[in-house]
């Protein structure tokens, strides 16, 4: 079980959106997640990292209860974010959606509009009163993801439509549109190329200023070059997590050491 003690003390509480105390998750018999505990800071990208089958995604998808659509999933323990307990069973899972957004690892664009596409969760959430505040609301989030110069003249085109790079970022302006306090993301660029990989990093970077980023990857240079906390995780356990530059030149765990100079994973 990994220990939070070694960094907590250097974390104000005001810091920690997210705490996870005892988490482990279950598919069926199978124990895929072990015993994590960790605080997760605000306006700070969190990398999650490790060989594939580890429980990085698991544990990601237990941060805004996507595993609660997977019948034989199960998950127990604490998870707060501000320190409500998510999983409360007062607590709406599509409300707690609507404040803690996901990116998932290829583009899914709606087969809508690029300005439907965006407007959907505001309109679902109510988060505008009329026309003109949603126009607000598409054009900022847009501008938020980067993508508002190439798609302005377009807005009434499919998502669809657009190129893989596009897609990501406008999957990036759904997922902001509602105003979320975290921002998920599988893998954001696993199916893109270079130089929409770039990009979307680039975006990463200034998304923390206005969110807790929590951003799963399989590769380590983008874990190094986008993140500020990293947290390594192998066979469903929580090994290692502290500031990036310490995991990657100075860990503490022979595990994490194996895995960062390739031989494991």
């Amino acid at each position: 079980m990994y220990d939070t003690t070694r960094t907590e003390s250097a974390v104000s509480q005001q810091d920690i959106k997210i705490s996870a105390r005892n988490v482990q998750v279950y598919y069926g018999d199978k124990h895929a997640l072990k015993d994590v505990n960790v605080d997760i800071q605000d306006k700070t990208v969190t990398a999650f990292i490790g060989p594939s089958g580890c429980g990085k995604s698991t544990f990601l998808r237990c941060i805004n209860r996507m595993n609660d659509t997977i019948d034989i999933a199960s998950v127990k323990g604490e998870i707060r974010l501000d320190g409500e307990d998510i999983y409360d069973r007062r607590v709406d899972p599509v409300q707690l959606r609507a404040k803690v957004g996901m990116v998932f690892q290829k583009p899914n664009p709606f087969p809508k509009s690029i300005y439907d596409n965006v407007a959907y969760g505001p309109r679902i959430h109510g988060l505008s009163r009329n026309k003109a505040e949603l126009d607000e609301i598409v054009e900022k989030s847009l501008r938020g993801a980067a993508l508002w110069n190439e798609v302005k003249d377009r807005l009434a085109e499919p998502g669809t439509g657009l190129s893989g790079g596009q897609q990501q970022r406008l999957c990036i302006a759904r997922a902001v549109a509602t105003a979320p306090e975290v921002l998920l993301m599988d893998e954001p660029c696993s199916a893109l190329d270079p130089i929409a990989t770039g990009q979307v990093e680039e975006l990463i970077d200034q998304l923390r200023e206005q969110f807790s980023v929590v951003i799963v990857t399989h590769s380590m240079q983008q874990a190094a070059r986008v993140s500020q906390k990293t947290a390594f995780f192998h066979l469903g356990n929580l090994v290692e997590y502290g500031a990036t530059d310490d995991i990657f030149t100075k860990p503490q765990d022979s595990r994490t050491e194996a895995y960062i100079s390739g031989r494991i994973g």
